[in-house]
């Protein structure tokens, strides 16, 4: 069992824990989005995660802890759970969806578009698959929980500019705003190393999370939670939308580059 150690930085707080454990003992709904991306269960080498867990085995630790998050989570909160398949198993994210059903409501389903060709023109990044039965895995999913369905969402403020700006005053639009809708291009920076990404196999880039947040609607009050904090990126979009974060991560190396990205981050803004 890992001994919880907990840290300020600013307004956030870092937590050296199991999430599970640490969940446990946190006030019930006390946060109001929750944005994450476990491990997928696809054999990545984590630093102290062994990412290989049976599929029955990983679903029921998935469900145990998404049940301590609906626990953390105010009854108008939004849950946005970053994960995906592989081409081998293909199933296991939709699997995972329909546990959560007892829970959750599945309020929104989003596509993160990471790499997409248009023509003959290929934007953004992507592990290639080695492989005569199988395409490139270019998305992941981010599936939007809450608990009853009926949470209001910021379209606009996760928006896009019309492109068309005869469509403003034709549709009686009152800015030049409109909902991005369900596939999000986010296409990661290049890196060339695994100190670039941290050393952690498995990071998304700080605009997911950040969109996320503005999907739910960003207040000065409200409080964002990473159970999987990883390398601290949901604290950093937290830190950028003004809003508090509050990131649990098991691994001592993990919470060491989370302290330090996060540090420097309110070095440069304070």
């Amino acid at each position: 069992m890992i001994r919880a150690r907990r840290e300020a930085l600013g307004c956030h707080s870092l937590i050296r824990g199991d999430c599970l454990s640490v969940m446990r003992r946190m006030p019930i709904g006390s946060v109001d989005v929750v944005v994450t991306s476990p491990p997928y269960n696809l054999g990545l080498a984590y630093r102290s995660y062994k990412d290989s867990l049976s599929e029955e085995n990983y679903l029921t630790w998935m469900e145990a802890i998404c049940r301590k998050i609906a626990r953390v989570m105010r009854d108008d909160g939004s849950f946005f759970l970053n994960i995906a398949g592989s081409s081998a198993q293909p199933w296991l994210p939709f699997e995972l969806m329909v546990r959560l059903r007892e829970i959750f409501n599945l309020q929104n389903h989003i596509s993160w578009v990471k790499s997409i060709a248009v023509g003959e023109i290929t934007y953004g990044h992507f592990k290639p698959v080695n492989s005569s039965r199988y395409v490139n895995r270019n998305h992941e999913h981010v599936f939007h929980l809450t608990k009853r369905g009926d949470v209001e969402i910021d379209r606009l403020g996760a928006g896009v500019p019309f492109t068309d700006k005869t469509n403003i005053p034709r549709r009686q639009h009152g800015e030049d705003r409109r909902c991005r809708g369900d596939t999000w291009y986010i296409p990661y920076e290049t890196v060339r190393s695994k100190t670039a990404r941290f050393s952690h196999p498995s990071t998304f880039p700080v605009a997911l999370p950040e969109r996320c947040i503005r999907l739910h609607g960003v207040r000065s009050d409200m409080v964002v939670l990473d159970p999987f904090m990883g390398t601290g990126t949901s604290l950093i979009a937290a830190e950028s939308l003004g809003v508090r974060g509050i990131g649990i991560e098991s691994d001592t190396g993990y919470v060491r580059i989370a302290r330090k990205r996060l540090r420097s981050m309110l070095q440069q803004t304070g």
